[in-house]
């Protein structure tokens, strides 16, 4: 017999216990119960006693305003594609290496709501793409939504005063800099590696007795008891090409006329592949510098001309001796 999702089971037993107080046919239904009961029922509403009335879950009005940010609030990432990377001298003469991340035309392409689909989460959009090169279910999805087809999708999950309206644009100056964030990205492949480079073995002996097995991995069993190796043995194998996330990236300058950001040290993957930033969890950001729940451009603001930001260095030289 298959076992049965936990979760199943907890929305049956809320289900039941809604039908069990749930008023006669002359009373209409709460609000609050709609949403349960729609999950089991294939009626988009409630009708009441009358006939007439249909009861639906009611609407959430959603606005791209400022607003002020709290200490459980939670922003939205972004999606960017990785450059490449270079080294920066700073005010100090320190030398600085930078990963170059370009934030290629977000916008907001779907709004979840608790209501709905029983999270808060915003999903985002990054870059074009051709309608030959989509499947039809996925055009249909960005028709409905009446957005312009994008290249890559990516859910954040968000809190409820972070929502943003469908179409809402993400730029580069949705992160300050000196914040930190966190930049999830799918790690080089390598292909099929030995343990040494896999796994940092030592090897076998240079000389005396190693005939051919310089690198190999040695042992990986015992005797007729157990008689097979045990899962998870660190051997040779397929390397590289898994979803990592580098923690606490320092934001070290950004530029809002080409929507490019640099970033102190090195992010997981190649040039041209995507990586997703957001509010880093460790090192959390002063909410008061932070644009919420994003940064919103003034109508007459030119992104040509902004000057790119730097991040504050301070007015001590760290290269001078302490008196």
């Amino acid at each position: 017999m298959a076992a049965v999702p936990r979760g199943l089971i907890s929305r049956i037993n809320q289900f039941l216990s809604i039908r069990s107080i749930t008023p006669s046919s002359s009373e209409s239904l709460p609000h609050c119960s709609f949403f349960l009961l729609r999950r089991f029922s294939s009626d988009t509403g409630s009708v009441d006693g009358g006939g007439s009335d249909i009861i639906g879950a009611p609407t959430r009005i959603i606005e791209a305003k400022q607003g002020e940010m709290s200490q459980s609030s939670r922003r939205t990432g972004i999606i960017a594609v990785k450059c490449g990377m270079t080294a920066l001298w700073d005010k100090w003469g320190a030398r600085v290496p930078i990963s170059i991340l370009w934030v290629d035309d977000n916008i907001v392409s779907q709004v979840k709501t608790v209501e709905k689909e029983g999270i808060f989460a915003l999903q985002i959009g990054c870059g074009q793409k051709k309608p030959k090169h989509l499947s039809k279910a996925v055009v249909g999805h960005f028709r409905a939504q009446g957005v312009p087809l994008k290249r890559k999708l990516r859910e954040f999950p968000v809190t409820e005063d972070a929502l943003l309206p469908v179409g809402t644009s993400l730029g580069v100056r949705h992160f300050v800099p000196g914040q930190y964030v966190d930049v999830t990205g799918i790690t080089r492949g390598k292909g099929f590696q030995g343990c040494m480079k896999r796994h940092g073995f030592s090897g076998m002996p240079g000389s005396h007795g190693a005939s051919l097995s310089h690198r190999s991995g040695g042992s990986t069993g015992q005797r007729d008891a157990p008689g097979k190796v045990f899962k998870g043995k660190k051997m040779a194998g397929r390397m590289g090409a898994d979803q990592r996330t580098v923690k606490n990236v320092w934001v070290y300058k950004i530029d809002p006329a080409r929507n490019l950001m640099w970033v102190r040290g090195q992010v997981p993957g190649a040039e041209g592949n995507f990586v997703f930033i957001k509010d880093a969890w460790c090192k959390k950001p002063d909410i008061s510098k932070l644009p919420f729940p994003t940064y919103l451009a003034p109508e007459d603001e030119d992104p040509s001309e902004l000057e790119p930001l730097v991040a504050d260095l301070g007015e001590v030289d760290p290269f001078m001796l302490a008196e």
